[in-house]
């Protein structure tokens, strides 16, 4: 089958701006961007937002600037919109455990209203609690309780101090004790002097009298102790009485005040009784001089004990919560507990809890970032115990290594029901599969982005709002049709297909800013036209080309030995592509080939000293077998022969330089030299199939510009995969050249294509006998082949040591 030559329209696609719909991209106004050539990942996200069953959050992959986060968020927001607002979270003081606050859910807007009407309720007992305390009535009845008791303690005091004296004892009180003394008959206090001085029977009565009134003042204590118990009791009743009806009052308007029905009601009410009883054991603190500092800090202690933490307020909702979770630390995204060092010792109370990301997404959507998460261990650990269990604990893990003493808190765990939307790429998404599948499968829902997508009417016009949009949220002036038309074009050279577009609408965004960029620095009108498109690209390949433009240099310098013109034999230049991130190029290498006489077989010099990887030594065992399966009939082949890539010190991957070796090969088997002006590319399979290769607009590109700093003569050209037609976007300046004669690319099916039009003879067939025809490309090889096997035999018989027979001598001499 003879080669193709290409024609300047088979060399890029060109698309017509007329057809595209409208003038300028001011006349597109979809309020949203649609997910253009992604209707998989579309119905995948729609799916898993929409299952309300566990275990099907979402995992999304795709390659970053595919629109994943952007499409998922507006998704998000979408489907929240659908659902209904989630209740508050508040955390209470346990009365009971006060290291172990309580967790309450409300209706949203309701944990607002509690915290307002607590508030309240507590202002409302600061000052009115005093007030009763203070009151006539209160007055009275406490002074009648005191006195009685006083009556009492008097009687039961006259009863001791008529005891005392009836032994010669006088009795007072002196700092809170009993201080009795001996007396005279007179009634004076006897001093010591005089109580030794007494007769020794007077002493024992002496001593027997003061150990029973010693009994008598214990008797006299245990029937007076009760007495002011029971005094303190009555009082406190008394208070309680007094103020029960007004805290009732207070937490009834509390109850009343929730509109909506609780499903914590009875957690509610038991907290608001236990507030109630604490009010009522400290109803001291509320009455007193406002001058005692010490029952003052009491009162705050207490009244801090009354209060709300509101952690997480939906009050201003309207559906469900959609949060993106950028930073998740630790504390951000579980939440955390604050504390504060007093006197050397970290403390808190139940208002310095905080709430993450996760609480504020109970009842919506959170979306995380994989490689965050994986970032920080602690995370990732935390996060799979939550997938696990649906509870949250807010802990402070930091505390447990503080290097001074920390009072602690334990807050009530809580369930929560969110959605979660983890974005990450194929790699990771396959590397979590295999090393946490129980991590994995609480991730049903698989959103995979493509990285491009058939091209039609309704993806251009979905392009096109892309761009319009782009504009209005930038302040950007709009895209005239052309100017969007070349847009288009762009992004069919991103995806490498003329019939694809590139997914990758990062790199579409920034091409329509550094466009509009260049409209407002010619002072051009209101619209962006295609040639500033067209210098947005070639600025861009400006700041970024500087390492093609040096290794072009070095070629056109000679430092890099690359023949343009000519013919060689065993040599051929090939093509690569070098990806540097951010920008992609081609160059060419050359590749020579060396055959003689022998028995070790095809050495690839790539992999013995191992700058080659797997691929390309791949491509190279193919070539090999492919020759074998040429000259079958001469098996076993008495040949050596090596191949190797020139100047090339960084390594060699891929398998698209296999045709260029194998021409090269044979080249140096048949002695026919090759055309250098043309540069090949192209894998090769078992059966001579040219395959297609990746970055063919690069590699064409990259041996053009070689070419024309050389000087264009209308000898250069490339010789690509005739399957890599429909990948052609080659750039305006080759398309011209070939349309001036100036460069050609042809397209091969076989490489027995090829090799005519790099040698300029057939390459040949087999005939009925089994060989190839004298004077083609396969038949000279064959002849060198026999001559090796020829010689290898004489060298055998002899026992002559072997010298090398170069290929091309056919004649067998030594």
């Amino acid at each position: 089958m003879p080669i193709a030559t290409l024609l300047p329209a088979d060399l890029r696609l060109t698309i017509d701006p007329a057809v595209l719909g409208f003038a300028d991209t001011a006349e597109l106004r979809d309020e949203t961007l649609p997910w253009i050539g992604q209707a998989r990942a579309e119905a995948a996200a729609r799916f898993g937002l929409g299952m309300d069953q566990p275990n099907y959050n979402l995992f999304v992959l795709g390659e970053v600037g595919s629109g994943r986060s952007s499409l998922l968020k507006q998704a998000m927001v979408e489907a929240a919109a659908q659902r209904r607002v989630p209740p508050d979270l508040c955390y209470l003081h346990n009365f009971d455990a006060p290291e172990r606050p309580l967790a309450l859910r409300l209706p949203a807007g309701e944990g607002r209203l509690l915290r307002q009407l607590l508030t309240q309720a507590v202002k409302t007992l600061q000052s009115d609690i005093p007030q009763r305390l203070e009151g006539q009535d209160y007055k009275a009845e406490s002074e009648r309780i005191e006195q009685a008791w006083k009556d009492d303690v008097a009687r039961h005091y006259a009863e001791l101090t008529a005891f005392a004296e009836a032994r010669s004892f006088s009795l007072h009180r002196e700092a809170g004790r009993m201080v009795f003394t001996l007396t005279g008959k007179r009634g004076q206090a006897l001093t010591e002097d005089e109580v030794l001085a007494l007769p020794k029977a007077r002493r024992a009565a002496v001593e027997q009298a003061e150990q029973a009134l010693r009994a008598e003042i214990t008797r006299y204590i245990e029937k007076t102790q009760p007495l002011e118990r029971a005094m303190n009791e009555a009082l406190a009743a008394l208070r309680r009485q007094v103020v029960k009806p007004l805290v009732e009052r207070e937490l009834q308007a509390i109850r009343a005040g929730l509109k909506k029905q609780i499903k914590d009601a009875a957690k509610l009410n038991a907290w608001l009784d236990a507030l109630e009883q604490d009010v009522f054991d400290r109803l001291e603190l509320f009455s007193g001089s406002e001058d005692d500092e010490e029952r003052l800090d009491g009162l705050q202690a207490a009244l801090a004990r009354y209060r709300v933490n509101l952690v997480v307020d939906n009050g201003g909702l309207s559906g469900a919560p959609v949060i993106v979770e950028d930073n998740p630390l630790f504390r951000a995204l579980f939440g955390s507990i604050e504390y504060q060092s007093e006197n050397d010792v970290l403390v808190t109370d139940f208002t310095r809890i905080r709430a993450g990301s996760l609480l504020q997404a109970h009842g919506g959507f959170l979306m995380l970032h994989l490689a965050d998460v994986l970032a920080d261990t602690l995370v990732w650990e935390k996060l799979r115990r939550f997938l696990r269990s649906g509870r949250l604990q807010i802990e402070e893990p930091g505390v447990s290594f503080s290097p001074i003493a920390a009072v602690s808190l334990v807050p009530e765990a809580v369930d929560v029901e969110v959605k979660l939307v983890l974005i990450g790429s194929r790699a990771q998404y396959y590397e979590l599969q295999e090393a946490a599948p129980e991590f994995a499968r609480h991730f049903r829902a698989k959103v995979d982005f493509a990285d491009s997508f058939v091209a039609s009417a309704d993806t251009r016009r979905a392009s096109a709002i892309f761009v319009a949009h782009a504009c209005r949220l930038s302040g950007l002036p709009h895209f005239s049709a052309a100017a969007v038309a070349r847009l288009l074009e762009e992004s069919h050279r991103e995806a490498g297909d003329q019939t694809r577009e590139s997914a990758i609408f990062a790199r579409t965004e920034a091409l329509v800013m550094e466009s509009a960029a260049v409209c407002r620095a010619r002072g051009g009108p209101c619209l962006v036209a295609a040639a500033d498109v067209e210098t947005a690209l070639a600025a861009h390949a400006a700041r970024h080309d500087y390492p093609e433009q040096r290794l072009r240099e070095e070629i056109a310098e000679g430092d890099v030995l690359i023949d343009l013109h000519g013919s060689r034999a065993g040599q051929v230049n090939g093509l690569t592509q070098i990806d540097l991130g951010d920008y992609r190029f081609g160059l060419p290498v050359r590749l020579s080939a060396h055959a003689y006489a022998g028995e070790d077989g095809l050495l690839n010099i790539e992999r013995e000293v191992e700058l080659s990887g797997p691929i390309h030594d791949k491509g190279v065992f193919i070539l090999q077998n492919y020759l074998a399966a040429l000259f079958a009939h001469l098996a076993p082949l008495s040949m050596n022969a090596s191949i190797v890539f020139e100047q090339q010190y960084h390594g060699v991957e891929g398998d698209s330089a296999s045709c260029a070796e194998l021409y090269a090969l044979l080249s140096a088997l048949s002695g026919l030299p090759l055309r250098q002006g043309i540069a090949v590319t192209g894998a090769v399979n078992q059966h001579g199939g040219v395959l297609p290769v990746g970055g063919i607009n690069e590699k064409i590109e990259g041996w053009f510009r070689v070419c024309e700093t050389a000087g264009l003569d209308g000898s250069q050209g490339v010789l690509i995969p005739a399957r890599n037609r429909r990948h052609l976007m080659l750039q305006p300046c080759v398309v011209d050249a070939v349309a001036r004669g100036l460069f050609h690319i042809h397209a091969a099916e076989h490489v027995t294509e090829g090799i005519g039009l790099l040698t300029g003879v057939a390459a040949g067939e087999l005939n009925a006998a089994g060989h190839y025809p004298h004077g083609s490309v396969l038949g000279h090889a064959q002849d060198a082949l026999l001559a090796f096997r020829r010689a290898c035999q004489t060298l055998e018989h002899t026992k002559v040591p072997r010298r090398h027979f170069r290929a091309g001598d056919r004649s067998g001499r030594r």
